[in-house]
C-alpha cells in the first residue's frame, strides 16, 4: 500500500525468461498485487515467474494465449478491478526489464495527489535522456509523438513508453470491448483518455536497454497504427462536436479543419479560398494555417473538457 492506495503491477510477458526474474525480484515493497500475463510464451517465462509466489506481494499468473500486448494489459487491469480494494492504481511494467522500479513512485504521486487520472513515463524528460535508445527507435518515437499529439489534442513527447499508472476510476469506466489489442496500445489509450476528458500527466523515467529485441515489424506497425490513430482522432473530435459537452473551441477546431480539407479538394472552393489564392497565397499555406488553427483550438477544447469533468 502506498499512501492509503493499493498498488497493483501488471506485467505483460512473452518469451521473457532472461528478464522476468529480474523484474519480479525488484518489485517495490509497497506493491500489493503483481499480475503476470503470459502471452503465449514458449520458453520458461511462466516457470520462472512461479518461483516468486512466496513474495510479500500477491502474485497471479494469467494465460493470454498470444492475443497481443494490448490484450494482455487489459486482462491485467480487469483482474485488478476484481481483486483489489479501492482506491487502487494499476501500474504497467514490461517483462523485459526496460523499466526502472525506482521510477514507480513518480508515476503514483500525481494520481494520489489528485493532479492526474493517468500518469505515464517520458524517457525524453529524464536527466540522462535517451542517448542509449537505438537510433531507429528514437526516430520512430519522435514521428509517433507528432501524430499522437495531433490525435490526442495535447502534447505527447514519448507515446511509446509503456510505463504507466492508471487510477481505478479510469479502469472502472473503460470500454474493454473496443480497446486496442496489439502494438499501438499506448497511442490508442492516450487518444481515448483525451476523448473521455481524463487528465494525463507525464513524469521522467529512465531509459533502459539491454539485449532484448523487439518483435515489431516497422512498416506494418506504422501503417496499422497510423490508420488507427487517424480514425480515433476523427471519432474523438466528432464525439465532442455532437455531445452535451460541446464548447466553442471544438466548433472552431472543426471549422478550421474543414477549411483545410476544402482547400485541397480540386473541384470545390470557398469564397475565402478564392480571395486568398487571388492574392497569391499558396493552397498549401491555407491548408497548414487552417490545420494548425484546428489543432490549437482542439487543445483548448481538451483542456476545457478536462476542467469540466473535474468540476462536475
Amino acid at each position: 500500500m502506498y499512501y492509503d492506495w493499493r498498488v497493483g503491477v501488471v506485467i505483460p510477458a512473452r518469451n521473457e525468461e532472461d528478464f522476468i526474474g529480474g523484474v519480479l525480484d525488484n518489485i517495490p515493497d509497497y506493491v500489493d498485487h503483481v499480475i503476470v500475463i503470459n502471452d503465449g510464451s514458449t520458453d520458461s517465462t511462466e516457470k520462472i515467474a512461479n518461483q516468486y509466489a512466496d513474495e510479500e506481494y500477491q502474485l497471479s499468473i494469467i494465460q493470454n494465449n498470444g492475443q497481443g500486448v494490448g490484450s494482455s494489459i487489459d486482462r491485467g487491469h480487469r483482474e485488478l478491478l476484481e481483486i483489489s480494494e479501492k482506491p487502487f492504481i494499476s501500474v504497467v511494467m514490461a517483462g523485459d526489464g526496460q523499466m526502472n522500479p525506482d521510477d514507480m513512485e513518480l508515476l503514483l504521486q500525481p494520481i494520489i495527489s489528485g493532479m492526474a487520472d493517468y500518469c505515464k513515463g517520458d524517457r525524453f524528460l529524464h536527466q540522462e535522456g535517451v542517448s542509449n535508445m537505438p537510433k531507429i527507435r528514437k526516430l520512430a518515437s519522435m514521428i509517433l509523438a507528432f501524430f499522437t499529439t495531433l490525435a490526442a489534442g495535447q502534447r505527447i513527447s514519448d507515446p511509446q513508453c509503456g510505463y504507466t499508472a492508471t487510477s481505478y476510476k479510469v479502469i472502472e469506466t473503460w470500454n474493454w470491448k473496443n480497446s486496442w489489442k496489439g502494438y499501438g496500445y499506448p497511442n490508442f489509450w492516450l487518444i481515448n483518455l483525451a476523448k473521455q476528458s481524463w487528465r494525463i500527466y507525464h513524469v521522467p523515467v529512465k531509459s533502459i536497454y539491454g539485449t532484448e529485441t523487439s518483435a515489431i515489424k516497422n512498416l506494418s506497425f506504422f501503417l496499422k497504427v497510423g490508420l488507427m490513430m487517424a480514425l480515433q482522432h476523427h471519432r474523438r473530435v466528432f464525439s465532442k462536436l455532437f455531445s452535451r459537452e460541446v464548447n466553442p473551441h471544438i466548433i472552431f477546431s472543426f471549422t478550421s479543419y474543414f477549411i483545410g480539407w476544402v482547400a485541397i479538394i480540386p473541384w470545390y472552393s470557398t469564397d475565402l479560398e478564392r480571395v486568398l489564392v487571388d492574392r497569391g497565397v499558396p493552397i498549401i499555406a491555407i491548408v497548414l494555417v487552417s490545420w494548425t488553427a484546428a489543432h490549437i483550438f482542439d487543445r483548448l477544447s481538451v483542456k476545457v473538457s478536462q476542467e469540466l469533468k473535474q468540476n462536475a
